[in-house]
C-alpha cells in the first residue's frame, strides 16, 4: 500500500506542473489583462478630470494617453517588467512552497482571499452533501426494495423532474414563492446571517444561520437527488441478485437481515468512495448563480470575479490549490475502495 501511495503522490508533481503551465501560457495571451485594466482606469480618471477642468487641450491630452514612465511602474507592480519565462519560474518556485501570491486587485495573500470565501462555499456545500446523501440513500433502498411499484415509478419520476429543474431557476421559484418576492415572506432573501447576528445568543445564531441556508441549500441539493438515488436502487438491485443473496434467503435468514447485513456492505461500497470526491467537489467548485442569486459570496462569485477583471495569481493558485485537493481526494477514494472491498488489490489497481 504505501508504495502504491508514493507513486500515485509522485504523480500529482508532473499533473500539478501540467495543469499550472496551460493555465499560465493561456492568460500570456488573453486580451485585456491587469496592465491594460489598471491603464484603462487611469485613462478614464484623466478624462474625467480633464472634463471637470472645462475641456481644452489639458483635459484632451490627457486622455489620450499615460504617462510611459507609469505604466512602466504598474508593469513592475504586477511583475511584467520580467519576461514571460522568469515569471513562470518563479511561480513555480513559489508553488513549491504553497506560497500562492499576491492578489493584483485585493492588496493581500491570495491565501488570504481564498480562506475568505471558503465559509460560504464550504457551507454551501456540506449541507448539500448531508442532506443528498441522507435522503437519496434511504430513498434508493427503498426504490429497490420496491421496484417496478407504483412508489418506484412516482419517485423516479419527482428526482428527475428536481435533477431537470436548474438550480438557478429553483432559486428564483423559493424566492417568488417564500422569500417576499410575491407571497410569503418567510426565508431572508440574502446572505447567511442576519445584520444583528453579533447580538444574537448562541442558540440564536445557529438558527439565524441555518434559517438563511434553507433556501439557498434547496435550490443546490434537488438536483442532487436523481443521481444518488439511481446509483443506490441499481447497485442494491445488482446485490440483490446475487447468489450469495439467495443462500441467504434460502437458508431462512429474515429479509431485513439479508438486506442490512448482507445487501448494505456490498451495495455501499461505490458510494462511500465516491463520497470523498463528491464533498470536496461540492464546497471548492461553488456555484456562481446560486451565490449570486442568493448575494453569498464564496468561491463561485471569487472565480468569476478574478477572470473577469484578469487577477492572475488568484486565478492560478485557486486552480493549483483546488487541483492538488481533487488528486488527494482521488487518492484518498482509492484507498477507501481498497479498505472497504478487501476483494481489491493494490497491485492489481496499477495495471
Amino acid at each position: 500500500m504505501f508504495a502504491y501511495i508514493l507513486r500515485r503522490l509522485l504523480l500529482m508533481i508532473p499533473t500539478l506542473i501540467g495543469v499550472v503551465t496551460v493555465t499560465f501560457v493561456v492568460t500570456q495571451f488573453v486580451p485585456g489583462g491587469p496592465v491594460e485594466q489598471m491603464v484603462t482606469q487611469l485613462r478614464h480618471g484623466a478624462a474625467n478630470r480633464g472634463g471637470d477642468g472645462g475641456g481644452g487641450s489639458g483635459g484632451y491630452h490627457a486622455s489620450q494617453g499615460v504617462d510611459p514612465q507609469q505604466i512602466e511602474q504598474i508593469k513592475k507592480q504586477f511583475g511584467f517588467d520580467k519576461p514571460p519565462l522568469t515569471r513562470y519560474l518563479m511561480m513555480l518556485k513559489s508553488y513549491a512552497t504553497f506560497d500562492l501570491g499576491q492578489s493584483y486587485f485585493q492588496h493581500e495573500s491570495v491565501w488570504g482571499v481564498i480562506k475568505e470565501k471558503l465559509p460560504v462555499s464550504i457551507s454551501l456545500g456540506l449541507w448539500t452533501i448531508i442532506l443528498t446523501y441522507a435522503v437519496s440513500v434511504p430513498l434508493g433502498i427503498a426504490k429497490a426494495v420496491r421496484n417496478g411499484s407504483r412508489f418506484d415509478a412516482v419517485t423516479s419520476v419527482l428526482v428527475l423532474i428536481g435533477y431537470a429543474i436548474p438550480g438557478f431557476v429553483l432559486g428564483v421559484l423559493l424566492l417568488m414563492l417564500f422569500g417576499g418576492g410575491t407571497f410569503w415572506d418567510v426565508f431572508p432573501m440574502r446572505g447567511l446571517t442576519s445584520d444583528n447576528f453579533d447580538d444574537l445568543s448562541t442558540i440564536g445564531k445557529v438558527l439565524d444561520y441555518l434559517w438563511h441556508m434553507v433556501l439557498p441549500v434547496t435550490a443546490s441539493v434537488v438536483g442532487n437527488f436523481a443521481i444518488v438515488t439511481i446509483l443506490t436502487k441499481n447497485t442494491f438491485l445488482e446485490e440483490i441478485g446475487r447468489q450469495y443473496v439467495l443462500t441467504a434467503r434460502a437458508k431462512g435468514a429474515p429479509e431485513r437481515d439479508v438486506l442490512w447485513k448482507h445487501v448494505l456492505r456490498n451495495a455501499a461500497i461505490p458510494l462511500l468512495t465516491g463520497l470523498p470526491a463528491a464533498f470536496v467537489g461540492a464546497f471548492l467548485n461553488g456555484n456562481l448563480l446560486i451565490e449570486t442569486l442568493f448575494s453569498l459570496d464564496g468561491m463561485g462569485q471569487l472565480s468569476y470575479d478574478s477572470v473577469i477583471r484578469r487577477d492572475y495569481p488568484v486565478v492560478l493558485g485557486s486552480l493549483f490549490l483546488f487541483t492538488l485537493i481533487g488528486l488527494v481526494t482521488k487518492l484518498i477514494a482509492d484507498v477507501c475502495y481498497v479498505l472497504v472491498d478487501p476483494r481489491i488489490q493494490f497491485d492489481r489497481m496499477d495495471r
